[in-house]
C-alpha cells in the first residue's frame, strides 16, 4: 500500500508541477490556444490563473518533499486534500460549461488525489 501511495503520489506531483509551471509561465492567449479542453481560461483573469497555477506547483511540492525529507510530513495529505478541492472545483467548472469529456478527467485526478489523502490520514500514516 504505502508503495501504491507513493507512486499515485509522485504521478500527481509531475502533472500538477508541469501544469503549474504551464499556468506560471504562458499567457493566458497560449493557454487557450493549446487545445478544445483548454477553453475554459477564457472564464478567468490572468492573476486567477496564476495562483492556479501557483497552487498546482505548491501541492506538487507537498506531495513529495515533506515526507521524502521527513519534515512536517502530515503535509503530505494536506496537499492531497488541496488538490481534491481544487479539482472539485475544476469539475464543477466542466459541468457547468458542459464539458463532459474533460470532466472525466478532473475527476480521475480527484480520484487518485482521494487516495493519497485516505491513505496517508489513514492505514498508511506518517504520524502513526
Amino acid at each position: 500500500m504505502n508503495l501504491a501511495l507513493w507512486i499515485v503520489a509522485g504521478l500527481l506531483a509531475v502533472a500538477y508541477m508541469f501544469s503549474g509551471a504551464g499556468k506560471l509561465i504562458m499567457s493566458k492567449e497560449k493557454i487557450a490556444a493549446m487545445s478544445e479542453a483548454t477553453g475554459w481560461v477564457e472564464d478567468f483573469s490572468p492573476g486567477s490563473l496564476k495562483t492556479i497555477g501557483a497552487l498546482e506547483v505548491l501541492a506538487a511540492v507537498g506531495l513529495i518533499l515533506p515526507a521524502a525529507l521527513d519534515v512536517a510530513p502530515v503535509l503530505v495529505p494536506m496537499a492531497a486534500i488541496g488538490l481534491v478541492l481544487l479539482m472539485g472545483g475544476a469539475a464543477r467548472m466542466r459541468l457547468r460549461r458542459r464539458e463532459f469529456k474533460a470532466m472525466a478527467g478532473d475527476l480521475v485526478y480527484l480520484a487518485l488525489a482521494a487516495f493519497v489523502v485516505w491513505g496517508r490520514l489513514g492505514p498508511e500514516s506518517f504520524t502513526g
